[in-house]
């Protein structure tokens, strides 16, 4: 495919590894970077995507799904960036599939948080009456980031979060013993407190969670 090709030569011609680092460092080590700022990385993309525009909007399922399999992490962040900017308002109900295998590949929090909140989140805006059939799966799985993607798919919800159903989630999860799911419950119900601040604060003091997750869940309680 020409976009992908002329992405991976433009990524590859401007990547420095003096930059790639400190980005593999900040990320543990779990990934390769080829060490292009964001700005840059969204500036490259964007030029592969006006030239090869017409195959991008034909075949952005593949092509996404293509570059998150390369081995640097800018091509993984690259085709979250592009599935949003193709997906939105676009879904089928067959997207849950693509949408669960960026979740458990190349996981971990950066990619994941954003795959949860626009992509697994907007998926459900469109199909409602998937919810509890996806999410009860999500949470049932013994993948933490599938776990921790079921807390977080209502981040962009506001105040149409559905509370009982963050409540219900916090429940089933919260004598986790994992960061990245106890720090999760925190922010999901730290980011509902801005719309229902009593709800949250009542949730919290009648629930037994564990530390981190109520320190974060009351932060911006006054």
């Amino acid at each position: 495919m020409s976009f992908s090709i002329d992405l991976e030569n433009s990524f590859r011609a401007n990547g420095n590894r003096e930059l790639a680092l400190p980005m593999e460092n900040y990320m543990k080590n779990n990934f390769s970077f080829l060490g292009i700022k964001t700005d840059k990385r969204r500036a490259l993309m964007m030029l592969a995507y006006t030239i090869n525009k017409k195959e991008v909007n034909a075949n952005y399922r593949e092509i996404c799904w293509k570059l998150f399999n390369k081995k640097e992490r800018e091509f993984h962040i690259c085709a979250i960036d592009l599935l949003q900017k193709e997906i939105k308002r676009k879904y089928v109900l067959e997207d849950i599939s693509l949408i669960e295998k960026l979740l458990v590949t190349n996981s971990w929090w950066d990619s994941v948080d954003t795959i949860a909140k626009y992509l697994l989140g907007g998926y459900l805006v469109q199909f409602p009456g998937e919810i509890h059939k996806v999410i009860e799966r999500f949470s049932n799985s013994e993948n933490m980031w599938l776990n921790r993607s079921a807390l977080l798919f209502q981040l962009s919800y506001k105040e149409k979060t559905d509370f009982d159903l963050l409540k219900s989630e916090c429940n089933k999860h919260k004598n986790s013993k994992e960061f990245f799911i106890q720090k999760a419950i925190g922010w999901a119900l730290r980011d509902y407190s801005r719309f229902n601040p009593q709800g949250v604060m009542e949730f919290v003091k009648s629930t037994n969670l564990k530390p981190l997750s109520q320190r974060e869940a009351i932060r911006n309680i006054k």
